[in-house]
């Protein structure tokens, strides 16, 4: 039965990686749509390009991720759990989608791992270790940090840069910020790329781990199977969060929208690099583009909007734990 579980894994895993890339394409070039910087054809391409190459090279970073994340039980229980904690996510993935909600697919796919791993301990397997740790440094920790750094960042940077071309034309000024939306809108994609596909790889490595076949370092099918779900995902671009981060959210100018596209590739990036911490390119990208949209009045800012999405953020590891126990309870005659 190993064989068999750990297929599914493969299987849940693909397609949880397309929905990552079909839903955060829109963070990726929202605000470049919006302002015309570019159009949707070619912004949704040259997100799968970056994405592409951001997620090959997230392989050099999934197995220091992958040993610093959850240890799981081997055999069928360890594959039950990651199948739990992917479909909980996936599920979770699909409906925020559908209500048009920036949402985080890491947190959720820790969450669907913690309730996966406590449905185990119930019914009398083994729990997944180092949760405590994953929560905090996972979820907790960069949910209060990265959108923190994103926004106060984002809307310290709009005014010295407003400031400095004070005596620009306004069409000189949106359209040389277009310019540079463009450049934005691919750093934010590789980003994307190297912080989620590190995350994807980890959890086939740890299955691997389980059904005892990993032999160390990452297999080229690891790899290509990565890189290759996000990038379709992608192609295919989910617009509904676009609309929400580009026209619901708060008003945007290319200005604006090019500061919240750099600011957040910028936290992506010391995420993935510098400090080895797996950072929502979701949260990151939205809390840039409230924090250069909140440097206008009042009234432009959805404050409605913005307390639902925060709402949205705090269920997400909640409900994906509790839907991932429900299906880890369900599975686990079958491990026996």
């Amino acid at each position: 039965m190993v064989p068999v579980f750990f297929g599914v894994v493969v299987l849940f895993t693909a397609a949880f990686s397309f929905l990552n890339g079909f839903r955060d394409v829109s963070t990726a070039v929202a605000l470049s749509v919006r302002t015309r910087a570019l159009t949707p054809s070619i912004a949704v391409l040259l997100a799968a390009f970056f994405n592409l190459i951001g997620g090959l090279l997230s392989a050099t970073l999934a197995v220091s991720v992958a040993n610093s994340w959850v240890t799981l039980p081997d055999g069928i229980n360890g594959l039950s759990i990651v199948i739990s904690g992917l479909a909980s996510a996936f599920a979770w993935g699909v409906l925020t989608w559908w209500l048009g909600i920036p949402s985080s697919s890491t947190h959720a796919l820790v969450g669907g791992l913690a309730g996966a791993g406590l449905a185990s301990v119930v019914v009398g397997g083994n729990t997944v270790g180092g949760v405590d740790q994953s929560l905090l440094f996972q979820v907790v920790l960069p949910l209060a940090i990265s959108p923190l750094i994103a926004f106060v960042g984002a809307y310290l940077s709009v005014v010295p840069i407003a400031w400095a071309t004070r005596f620009a034309q306004p069409s000189i000024i949106n359209r040389r910020f277009r310019r540079a939306q463009s450049v934005a809108a691919g750093a934010v994609a590789f980003g994307h790329g190297l912080q989620d596909g590190q995350r994807v790889s980890a959890v086939l490595l740890l299955a691997m781990i389980s059904a005892g076949i990993y032999d160390g370092g990452i297999p080229l099918w690891v790899i290509l199977l990565t890189a290759v779900t996000i990038t379709a995902g992608t192609l295919f671009g989910g617009w509904r969060i676009s609309h929400t981060l580009g026209h619901k959210l708060t008003r945007i100018d290319p200005l604006r929208g090019f500061v919240a596209q750099t600011l957040g590739a910028v936290v992506l990036f010391i995420g993935a690099i510098g400090l080895h911490w797996p950072v929502s390119t979701t949260h990151s990208v939205t809390a840039a583009v409230l924090g250069a949209g909140e440097t206008q009045r009042f009234a432009s800012t959805n404050r409605r909007l913005v307390l639902q999405i925060l709402g949205y953020w705090l269920l997400t590891p909640v409900v994906t734990a509790a839907l991932a126990f429900v299906i880890e309870l369900a599975m686990s005659p079958l491990g026996k």
